[in-house]
């Protein structure tokens, strides 16, 4: 109980950087979630189609018109080539669209008319250009076979008019994973600068020589002595832990309350008894509080961006993800990018994720048992 009380009196002293982690989280947190909330909406457009037609506006010709007219804006503009060219330059059209002369007649007489176009290059104006070039590939496909033009027309629109039946057969909610996956990524560095920074201040404090010396002394053995630091230190970090999961519950919603959500909370309990480890060693190996900011910016700040807490993965180099493996933090947040994936968890799906989290509890283990082999070795040398 002494060495509990007396690492009561500590902590109360190390609320800044707690409450200093915790508005990161909520505000990156909540700052993602909100600017994703449209992110996977797709709102169909039309691209702004300008025509010019130098042929009467008849039969084949009309019927292209009518075509590009119901599938895109048809901007409306004086046909003088300057004010076309500052038109397209300052992206008022995105496609322009010259129908030469006889153009009607040339096509039906198998002349193979050549349409002009001028583009802005983005992906309206390949959109329009890919409209443009399935009018023509139907129309020259029904030419070749067809002498009537009402029937050429007729056919044409009818093969037009057929689209293809887009059903979504996945139940993913992709767009609640994405904002719960950026949560827990991010957790990577609040949980490991806060156990790291109050644990390391925490342990400095039991380094007062006088306490050393009546430590030293005690009938207490450093296993015993360890394991009512490591015990006292774990209360800390479980209610930090459990903090941060009830503030997911806060600004992730139902996503929380599924499957997904139970192995984002388990996934985050074993990296977090991974971090109060790591921090443990690091506080036996460091006596200096100055030193334990730089440390916190180290560790925590270094394995983040490493590993993909702050940078999606897809985005890092892969000699930077090569380097990643040998951080526990690599493989909580791999988990965590694959469970945004996962639409349904069998034996196959759930595999990597057992993993993953089995090789984070072997580095919680080697801490563990070379934080007792320095404990003992300094011992020795007391």
């Amino acid at each position: 109980m002494t060495v509990f009380r007396t690492f009561l009196k500590v902590l109360n002293k190390c609320k800044t950087p707690i409450i200093m982690y915790t508005v990161f989280l909520i505000f990156f947190g909540g700052f993602n979630i909100q600017t994703s909330d449209n992110s996977t909406n797709f709102t169909a457009s039309k691209p702004d189609i300008l025509i010019i037609n130098k042929d009467c506006e008849k039969g084949i010709t009309k019927n292209l018109i009518h075509y590009i007219e119901k599938n895109s804006n048809i901007i409306d503009i004086e046909n003088k080539e300057e004010k076309i060219n500052d038109a397209l330059f300052y992206r008022d059209v995105n496609y322009i669209i010259y129908i030469p002369d006889h153009f009607r007649e040339d096509f039906l007489n198998h002349k193979n008319p050549k349409i002009e176009v001028k583009s802005t290059g983005d992906y309206q104006a390949s959109l329009a250009e890919m409209m443009l070039e399935r009018y023509m590939k139907i129309a020259n496909t029904y030419n070749k076979n067809l002498s009537s033009e009402k029937k050429i027309i007729k056919n044409i629109d009818d093969t037009l008019s057929k689209q293809a039946k887009v059903e979504i057969t996945s139940k993913l909610d992709t767009d609640h994973l994405e904002k719960a996956t950026f949560y827990y990524n991010f957790t990577n560095y609040c949980l490991l600068a806060g156990c790291i920074y109050v644990i390391c201040l925490i342990l400095s404090s039991f380094k007062n020589e006088h306490i050393q010396k009546r430590t030293i002394i005690s009938s207490m053995n450093y296993k015993e002595y360890n394991r009512k630091l490591l015990l006292s230190n774990s209360l800390f970090s479980i209610v930090l832990w459990l903090f941060y999961v009830l503030l997911s519950f806060i600004l992730l919603g139902n996503i929380m309350f599924t499957l997904h959500g139970l192995i984002y909370i388990i996934n985050s309990f074993v990296f977090t008894l991974c971090a109060l480890t790591l921090a443990f060693l690091l506080g036996n190996l460091v006596s200096n509080k100055n030193a334990i900011n730089g440390i916190v910016n180290v560790i925590a700040l270094g394995s983040s961006f490493l590993c993909g807490a702050f940078v999606p993965m897809e985005y890092l180099p892969n000699s930077v993800l090569t380097i990643a493996h040998i951080l526990p933090s690599y493989w909580f947040i791999k988990t965590n990018e694959l469970l945004k994936t996962i639409e349904s968890f069998n034996l196959e799906t759930i595999k990597p994720i057992i993993l993953n989290m089995a090789v984070i509890v072997i580095f919680t283990i080697i801490f563990v048992v070379i934080t007792n082999i320095i404990s003992s070795k300094k011992r020795k040398i007391n």
